[in-house]
């Protein structure tokens, strides 16, 4: 897209009061993106320090995907050969682990807004909760920081941040409960017990 185009949509959804959420691998086009007025950078798997420093000046958030890469090396065989799918793209997945992890090491420390996705394809919908292991095993995220980007702080992407994300007076009861101390062994983010949303129960296993 020309610097006019990203410019337009950004731009204009920020007029309107929307979010324009952007993906990107590159710092070149994230850094396009920010300065034209989005409010979220997905992937940036080769964002550069200065691009990190404009996110957090400007408030952007960053979604770093751990998920999406993931799924696609652990079902290469059901991928391979379809479209762009092949030996080669594989190889740059692989590549491109480390250096997401790079990335989020860095934004963390630059205090960057970090929130949760996990931009699921085909066999990935239904264990977006993986991406918190991927955040602390893979990332080097502390559990509570990873939890945080998946409750408080995308409640705050969305601009929702007054309404959900927190247990607090006034917010919905969106609760949900697992078997385990997540701070001690995020894999317990598993094994869900409990579920509320909104102050309904929804999910209930007492054998948990």
């Amino acid at each position: 897209m020309s610097d006019a185009q990203i410019e337009a949509g950004c731009g204009e959804a920020k007029a309107q009061g929307l979010r324009a959420v952007v993906h990107a691998h590159a710092a070149d086009g994230a850094r396009k993106a920010v300065l034209a007025g989005c409010t979220g950078i997905e992937h940036g798997t080769m964002l550069d320090d200065a691009t990190l420093d404009l996110m957090r000046e400007r408030g952007v958030f960053f979604d770093p995907n751990f998920l999406v890469s993931h799924n696609y090396l652990d079902n290469k065989p059901k991928f391979l050969g379809i479209g762009n799918y092949n030996e080669e793209g594989f190889k740059y997945m692989e590549k491109a682990e480390p250096m997401l992890a790079d990335v989020l090491r860095r934004a963390r420390a630059k205090h960057v807004k970090i929130v949760l996705g996990t931009d699921a394809v085909a066999g990935a919908h239904g264990r977006n909760y993986e991406e918190f292991i991927y955040r602390v095993r893979d990332g080097g995220e502390k559990p509570m920081d990873a939890i945080m980007s998946g409750t408080s702080v995308a409640a705050e992407s969305l601009g929702l941040g007054d309404r959900i994300g927190t247990i607090a007076p006034q917010f919905e009861a969106d609760l949900v409960a697992v078997a385990g101390n997540p701070l001690n062994d995020i894999t317990a983010v598993r094994h869900v017990a409990f579920v509320m949303k909104g102050g309904r129960l929804v999910k209930y296993d007492p054998a948990r």
